[in-house]
C-alpha cells in the first residue's frame, strides 16, 4: 500500500518521519525529551490541525495557537534548573518547534514542514559547534 502524499494519513506519516529526524538527535544527544517524545508532539499537533481543518465551525488559526501555548507547558517539564546550571532548553525549544512543524504537516504545507525540520536539524546539530567556538574564545565552558 503506498501512502499519498497529500491525504491525510500521508501528512501524518510526514509528521512522524520529520520528527523522526529531530527526535534521532535528541536522543543521540541523551536528552530526556528524544525520539519518542518529538514523534508524538509532531503527530498530535498534525492532528489537531487536520481536525481543525475538518470540524465545521472550528477555527484552525485558534486550535493551533493552543497547540502552541500548551507545548509550552511539555517543555518547561524538560528544562532542569541546578545552583548554577539550566540544562533542557535547546530540547524545550526543540518540542515547540516539533510541534510547528506538524501543525505545517497538517495544514498540507509540506515544503515548510520539509525545510522547517532541516533548519531545526541544523540548528540542532551545526550551530552547537559554532556556539562552542563562541563560548571557547570568551573562556567559557
Amino acid at each position: 500500500m503506498i501512502i499519498e502524499l497529500g491525504s491525510d494519513i500521508g501528512y501524518l506519516a510526514l509528521s512522524v518521519l520529520l520528527a523522526t529526524l529531530i527526535g534521532v538527535e535528541r536522543e543521540y544527544k541523551g536528552h530526556n525529551a528524544g525520539l519518542r517524545t518529538h514523534i508524538l508532539v509532531c503527530l498530535g499537533a498534525c492532528l489537531i490541525m487536520l481536525l481543525s481543518l475538518k470540524i465545521e465551525g472550528a477555527a484552525p488559526a485558534r486550535l493551533a495557537a493552543q497547540v502552541v501555548s500548551g507545548i509550552g507547558f511539555l517543555g518547561a517539564g524538560a528544562i532542569l534548573k541546578t545552583k548554577n546550571t539550566i540544562k533542557g532548553l535547546t530540547t524545550a525549544g526543540s518540542l515547540w518547534a516539533c510541534a510547528c512543524v506538524g501543525l505545517a504537516c497538517g495544514a498540507g504545507e509540506i515544503v515548510l514542514a520539509i525545510v522547517t525540520t532541516l533548519l531545526i536539524m541544523f540548528s540542532l546539530m551545526v550551530m552547537k559547534h559554532l556556539g562552542n567556538l563562541v563560548n571557547n574564545g570568551n573562556g567559557k565552558k
